[in-house]
């Protein structure tokens, strides 16, 4: 097995196991480039051709994707368990991100309780200017 495979089936953090990548990860092309267990993590997903509306910029639909591609992996390691649902992606845009860009998102843990976390997220261009911000709730699910 190729290295670039390796890391597909860790989220590209040899060191922390996540499972497997969902296909709506390895389809946007998510590149895992910082965890903090537990804490946060941050992403990059390249701006394509495909991703972009008739204006040419980035859709809006495709953003929130990506950012529920890096608070699904940080749920994962602030529960310990992939048995949890998002109940909402709340995504604020703020400036248009063009093709050949990175959207470059970070996802922070803002509470854990016994059966809930709230994360924040800010996505930045590689000019480091804000596009968008979301928040999200996940629920844990019981253990059956």
């Amino acid at each position: 097995m190729s290295s670039s495979n390796n890391e597909n089936k860790n989220y590209g953090m040899a060191d922390i196991d996540l499972g497997t990548p969902p296909p709506c990860y390895l389809n946007m092309q998510t590149r895992m480039l910082d965890i903090i267990p537990g804490s946060s993590v941050t992403i990059a997903i390249p701006v394509l051709e495909s991703y972009c509306n008739p204006a040419g910029s980035m859709q809006g639909g495709f953003i929130s994707a990506a950012f529920d591609n890096a608070f699904g992996p940080l749920c994962i390691l602030a529960t310990g368990t992939p048995r949890t649902t998002a109940l909402n992606i709340n995504t604020s845009y703020h400036r248009p991100i063009f093709p050949g860009d990175e959207l470059i998102i970070t996802a922070t843990v803002k509470s854990k309780g016994r059966t809930m976390v709230h994360i924040l997220a800010d996505a930045y261009n590689r000019e480091n200017q804000l596009i968008a911000t979301a928040n999200t709730q996940y629920l844990i699910l019981n253990e059956r």
